[in-house]
């Protein structure tokens, strides 16, 4: 627990609070005809791509990066998903 403003806040455990879940990518790379070779070829180290092949934690930048190249809002790549 954190103290905030003499509030005291639970926090969760990683993944209780559900996940987000990159199924969205993968359709939208085979739509585009690509695949994770191409993601890492542009950039997106391969740990990085393993990372989201299990729908692990990354961070804010490699959301805007993988936005960037697919041209497309976070939403057309991710979502969230209830435990």
């Amino acid at each position: 627990s954190y103290i905030y403003r003499k509030k005291v806040l639970n926090v969760a455990n990683y993944g209780d609070n559900g996940f987000i879940d990159f199924s969205k990518l993968w359709g939208i790379l085979e739509k585009k005809e690509l695949n994770k070779q191409w993601l890492k070829n542009n950039g997106i180290h391969s740990n990085t791509v393993a990372k989201l092949t299990k729908n692990e934690n990354v961070t804010c930048e490699v959301i805007c990066n993988l936005c960037k190249l697919l041209n497309c809002q976070p939403s057309d790549i991710m979502e969230y998903k209830r435990k």
